[in-house]
């Protein structure tokens, strides 16, 4: 198989305007597949990783939240033909180490070498494919396990925010939290993760779900996915507004969904006695919170992480397609607007200034 002459967005240094340029895609190899992608929504990861916050090397290539066709398969891939209709993510799993094996793909401890990549500068340089994805282009590479199958005629803009947002957000509830219904859950961060785990609460059967940020807009945004109520983070009354909530216990579950270390930093404060602190969004690198010890224990409370909402993908993606296709699940809502890759800077623009939810590239001529 040749190789192919694509266009993609490629940053060449942190916190620069990404360059929309031709790159060279090499074919997939055993294990991999080709995509030609359809849609890319901008996640926020994407951004941090642009300006440098986890480090990394560059000139790469970032995107990771898209969905497209199935060109070309790899020796030995299994499942997946050319044509298919796919999501693709960033979760890269093995499928043998003692976390792939245990059901935890999205923990895989099998390394990858970051600069063994598909992309390359016309000139012969190496691209970094950022988070094992580089989907900021019309085509890419990726290892078979990060593919899961959507039905061919589900639209490419809403199946692509499958691929991080929704899986991350609702599945922090539904698979990190396993949040019983009748619980109470707190989502502080009302962004494109945040009302996926609104609308995750909501589906599991919380008995409250309190959105909390710091923008009234995005407040009534939360209502619109399953919110029963909304407070501001700026209150100074705001923990006594989730106790009053609550019966005076605090939430049952707290829901981090942005990097901000001053969230990570009250959110103890809004936990019930037993209760826990679901951490998902991603704070750059070094930044760090205090807590006492001394509460957690006496209260019994807990701390837990969560990775692209411990997503097993081919469980879960199916499952999430059932509950848009019977209007449960929010999916083209989440959609503020669409662009093509030339206007990519403008979109991250626009992404950084906190207008929306999610805006989407789309590839293929101009979006609708």
């Amino acid at each position: 198989m040749e190789d192919r002459t694509i266009r993609a967005a490629v940053c060449h240094a942190f916190g620069a305007p990404l360059s929309v340029e031709e790159v060279r895609l090499r074919a997939p190899r055993a294990g991999e597949v080709e995509v030609d992608l359809e849609a890319c929504a901008i996640c926020h990861s994407d951004i941090h990783a642009a300006e440098g916050a986890w480090g990394g090397y560059l000139p790469a290539v970032y995107g990771h939240e898209a969905a497209g066709r199935v060109t070309r398969v790899g020796p030995g891939v299994q499942g997946l033909a050319p044509g298919d209709a796919v999501v693709v993510t960033l979760i890269r799993a093995c499928g043998h180490c003692a976390c792939c094996a245990g059901g935890a793909p999205t923990a895989c401890e099998t390394p990858r070498d970051p600069r063994d990549t598909p992309l390359r500068a016309l000139g012969g340089t190496s691209l970094g494919q950022g988070m094992a994805t580089g989907a900021f282009a019309e085509a890419l590479v990726v290892h078979e396990s990060q593919l899961c199958t959507i039905p061919d005629d589900m639209g490419m803009e809403a199946a692509s925010l499958l691929a991080c947002g929704v899986i991350t957000g609702a599945g922090a509830v539904f698979n990190t939290a396993a949040m019983p219904a009748g619980a109470t859950a707190l989502v502080i961060g009302a962004g494109g993760v945040g009302l996926n785990t609104v609308q995750g609460a909501r589906i599991a059967g919380a008995r409250r779900v309190i959105a909390m940020d710091m923008n009234d807009d995005k407040l009534a945004a939360a209502a619109e996915f399953g919110a029963t109520d909304g407070v501001l983070a700026t209150d100074p009354e705001a923990r006594a507004k989730v106790q009053a909530l609550t019966g005076g216990r605090g939430a049952d579950y707290v829901f981090v969904t942005v990097g901000a270390i001053g969230a990570y930093q009250s959110a103890l404060s809004f936990a019930a006695r037993q209760g826990s602190v679901i951490m998902v969004g991603m704070p750059e690198s070094g930044a760090q919170m205090t807590l006492e010890p001394v509460n957690v224990a006496y209260y019994a409370q807990t701390l837990k992480g969560s990775l692209m909402g411990a997503a097993v993908l081919r469980r879960d993606i199916p499952m999430l397609v059932d509950l848009y296709q019977q209007g449960r699940l929010k999916l083209d809502e989440l959609i503020s607007e669409r662009w093509e890759l030339a206007q990519i800077n403008e979109a991250i623009a626009d992404t950084i200034a906190g207008r929306a939810r999610r805006n989407v590239l789309h590839f293929g001529g101009r979006a609708p």
